[in-house]
């Protein structure tokens, strides 16, 4: 039996060449590198037939985002396998190399310009928004906040001034309140964008898209800033076209912080390694608001 048997009944099975399991990432999806006898390169996920309906979501999605000139992986294919036991997604491949690896080597202005034009990819894929059924987004998070203090109230292992990103927490949760809700990438950070030969930019990996306020993507920003502190600056400048709002820096904070409490209780069953990993993180948190004496992170810069 070959270990690529439950990818057989997908078309076209038989012109690739070669196939080659991904490894990286945190997707629980199966992730394959494909040639064909054409020299075509492309990316294929495969997932549960459980998902079928969250994956066909996230196909067409990504249909949708193609049409709207960002640069990512396009839809090829969407269907079944495997006996009708797996859903599979089919996507040309995105040629360079993970933004996290090429920027530190840049300069600071090229940083910076990755930085703007990640912040306008992102402003793109938010440009559609949640359907109109979508329920509303402060009960939705609030909820969240609550799972998310629960299982740190339970978890053994506390990080320093628990207390005050806690209280942080529950000073600015009203701001919540009439956010708009927009498709969300997900997972918007370094990690998942790529910078190719020519020095473009692009975006992967949207299978942690849902809806919600646009602003929780920056609760990531803890990843890109370990990174490259201009990339992070020009990715704000970048999303609001050098028009920052006063009240983003109050809910981003309430994002990072909200992501960091949660992350402790998260990061436990992966090993010591994630757990230091995001106990850092908190520490980094900490610092950037001075203790909390402001919502703005001391290393962001306004535009010139």
């Amino acid at each position: 039996m070959s270990q690529f048997d439950k990818l057989e009944d997908i078309p076209h099975y038989t012109s690739w060449v070669k196939i080659q399991p991904i490894m990286k990432g945190w997707s629980s999806d199966k992730k394959y590198y494909l040639e064909d006898e054409n020299g075509e390169k492309m990316l294929l996920r495969i997932t549960d037939i459980s998902q079928y309906q969250l994956k066909l979501q996230e196909y067409e999605n990504i249909k949708t985002l193609a049409k709207l000139g960002i640069n990512i992986s396009n839809p090829l294919d969407f269907g079944t396998c495997a006996n009708g036991t797996r859903v599979y997604s089919l996507f040309t491949w995105m040629e360079g190399e993970d933004a996290e690896d090429v920027l530190p080597n840049q300069s600071i202005t090229n940083q910076y310009r990755h930085g703007v034009n990640a912040g306008k990819i992102l402003r793109t894929i938010h440009s559609i928004p949640a359907p109109i059924n979508q329920s509303l987004w402060e009960p939705r998070f609030k909820n969240k906040i609550q799972h998310k203090l629960n299982m740190y109230a339970k978890c053994k292992i506390k990080f320093d001034h628990d207390v005050d990103f806690i209280q942080f927490i529950h000073e600015n949760k009203s701001y919540l309140a009439n956010r708009p809700q927009v498709l969300h990438h997900g997972d918007f950070h370094t990690g998942n964008l790529i910078i190719s030969k020519e020095d473009r930019l692009g975006v992967v990996d949207f299978n942690r898209g849902d809806y919600g306020d646009p602003w929780e993507e920056f609760n990531r920003c803890i990843f890109s800033w370990r990174v490259s502190v201009p990339f992070t600056i020009g990715q704000i400048h970048g999303y609001f076209n050098n028009n920052v709002p006063d009240l983003f820096f109050r809910l981003m904070t309430l994002y990072v912080v909200t992501n960091a409490v949660g992350s402790i209780h998260w990061a436990i069953p992966y090993g010591k390694n994630e757990v230091e990993f995001m106990l850092k993180n908190a520490e980094n948190i900490f610092q950037w608001y001075d203790g909390f004496k402001t919502y703005i992170p001391l290393w962001y810069k306004g535009p010139n």
